[in-house]
């Protein structure tokens, strides 16, 4: 296993291609939500955000089929599948004049991308190991951050010369050219000899094993309570700023600078991880997350709008902060997984998903006339990361 040689360039960019296919799917449809709601027949405002938080759902239980199956088939032919499941999603997307099957259709998409998704981290993990993986994930989380900056913009861009359906094709375009790229580039990290036989039980062994690990516990439950409070404002952006703020056309460029705060934050982690730890710098970065979002609700707890500009800045703080968070947390709960780095990726990234998903739901119920209840949000499960940083530090031992 290579732990502090070189990463390919080239490496990086099928890693970073892979996880964001799911990016895509997700930040590029923002925009034509209320266009997809109008064609659907949808009267209430508020389940758009249905169309945002089900395909997180499908990436939730997705990875708990495709992350144990990569432990015993290989890592490639899971990716393979995963992307066939994503191209029925998205027929049945393009296809319906239903919004039920449109969200039926969005969590068919949410599982099929978990496996790109999944397979990525593990690959990963297959190849690196402690703060240089860490490093790596920086890295790769960064070149991924780009979408979401260019996403809503490109969306929109489609949305002005056709419609909201050729943002579906165009995804699945995309797709098809980074898994050909991923077949014909990357090869298989996970050789015979390690595969672990399949069995049926291997879902349950694979579950009691990363219980053992009690760090690994700790770091999901993070990731969870962070992704949902992230989710909350993915699925509802659109509404604060189209609907509250008024910005119409101009949504898109406000969201990639929000965007942007998170790549310039894990490049910047992906330089200072390997000096001062993948802990610390997720530990501060929870402290930063929980203190501006409080900051925020001192401020503003009248539940008033602040100037767009003011709002603007607490988001580039707060996803600043997250920038630090997302590969770090990856990376502490992957560590001791080596050995099942399959599921080990798949059930981290299922509980995180699974538990963000239920905090968007409801998080984002009360985002109708104000950003307040967004900012309440971030500060409880801030609370709640540092609390589980604190546990992790003084009841267990970390490297």
């Amino acid at each position: 296993m290579q732990k502090a040689s070189p990463v390919k360039f080239e490496f990086i960019a099928i890693m970073a291609s892979l996880m964001s296919i799911v990016a895509l799917s997700i930040d590029a449809l923002l925009p034509a939500l209320p266009e997809i709601g109008n064609s659907l027949g949808v009267t209430n405002t508020s389940e758009y955000q249905l169309l945002i938080t089900m395909i997180f759902l499908g990436l939730g239980f997705g990875q708990l089929i495709f992350g144990p199956l990569s432990d015993s088939f290989g890592r490639k032919p899971m990716v393979y599948i995963g992307f066939s499941i994503f191209v029925i999603g998205s027929i049945c997307c393009v296809t319906t004049k239903s919004f039920e099957m449109m969200i039926f259709g969005r969590i068919l998409q949410g599982i099929g991308l978990s496996s790109p998704r999944t397979i990525a981290i593990a690959i990963i993990r297959d190849s690196f190991s402690g703060d240089f993986m860490a490093k790596t994930l920086s890295i790769v989380v960064m070149f991924f951050i780009l979408i979401p900056i260019v996403a809503p913009t490109l969306g929109q861009l489609i949305l002005d010369f056709f419609n909201w359906k050729a943002i579906f094709n165009f995804n699945l375009l995309f797709g098809l050219a980074i898994v050909v790229w991923f077949w014909r580039r990357q090869p298989e990290t996970l050789v015979i000899s390690k595969r672990i036989k399949f069995k049926p039980a291997i879902f349950i062994t694979g579950t009691k094993e990363f219980l053992k690990h009690r760090s690994a516990v700790a770091f999901t439950l993070v990731s969870g309570f962070i992704t949902g409070s992230f989710m909350v404002y993915l699925s509802t952006s659109q509404h604060i700023f189209q609907v509250q703020y008024q910005l119409g056309d101009l949504f898109p460029y406000v969201f990639a600078s929000t965007a942007f705060a998170v790549g310039f934050a894990t490049f910047s982690n992906s330089r200072f991880v390997m000096r001062f730890g993948a802990f610390n710098m997720a530990f501060y970065a929870a402290v930063a997350y929980f203190s501006i979002s409080l900051l925020y609700i001192v401020l503003f707890s009248s539940g008033n709008n602040p100037p767009l500009a003011v709002l603007i800045g607490f988001f580039l703080m707060q996803f600043f902060s997250v920038g630090f968070l997302f590969g770090n947390l990856r990376s502490l709960a992957m560590e001791p997984l080596g050995h099942i780095a399959g599921i080990g990726a798949a059930i981290n990234g299922f509980v995180s998903t699974v538990m963000a998903v239920p905090i968007a739901n409801y998080i984002g119920s009360f985002v109708k006339t104000s950003a307040l209840p967004l900012f309440v949000g971030f500060s409880i499960f801030g609370a709640l990361s540092v609390a589980t940083f604190l546990f992790v530090k003084y009841r267990f031992s970390h490297k």
